[in-house]
């Protein structure tokens, strides 16, 4: 694992207790413990932000491996570094931002944030995919280790 995959995968992992507590929050509402007033909207789409957080956590970690294993120019590979995270907090920020206000049933127009969220994820997969199946010749060497045979 390389030292930037390390500190970025470090960040990543420091920030689960904050989704660890958005799901004790989350429980409290929908047990009635917490008397704040929801509609059935904004608990859907809190349920929706704190589960998508965890799950793209997940997703995010492994993308610090799997960019450890590409041959991407130093930018482009920082740029996406930190878009797999990045989507994370848009994403689920998204969800969250777009249900806050009084007796909402539909998104507010902070939505805009999550559709931010999910096209920056869905580009960091397709250049992230397509770096790792077909990795760049170094100098014209063909690899030879590469073949798509054992994907088949």
């Amino acid at each position: 694992m390389t030292a930037i995959a390390k500190l970025i995968s470090g960040i990543i992992i420091l920030t689960v207790p904050t989704i660890a507590y958005g799901g004790y929050f989350l429980l409290r509402i929908l047990s009635g413990y917490d008397k704040t007033v929801l509609t059935d909207f904004q608990k859907s789409m809190f349920r929706a932000g704190h589960a998508h957080a965890g799950v793209l956590v997940l997703l995010s970690l492994i993308a610090q491996l799997l960019l450890d294993n590409v041959q991407l120019n130093a930018g482009l590979l920082l740029a996406l570094r930190i878009a797999f995270p990045l989507a994370v907090i848009l994403v689920s920020g998204g969800f969250f931002a777009s249900a806050i206000g009084r007796g909402l049933t539909q998104p507010n127009g902070f939505i805009i944030i999550l559709y931010v969220g999910a096209f920056l994820l869905v580009a960091s997969l397709i250049v992230t995919g397509i770096a790792l199946i077909f990795p760049t010749q170094s100098h014209g060497v063909h690899d030879a280790s590469y073949s798509l045979r054992p994907l088949c």
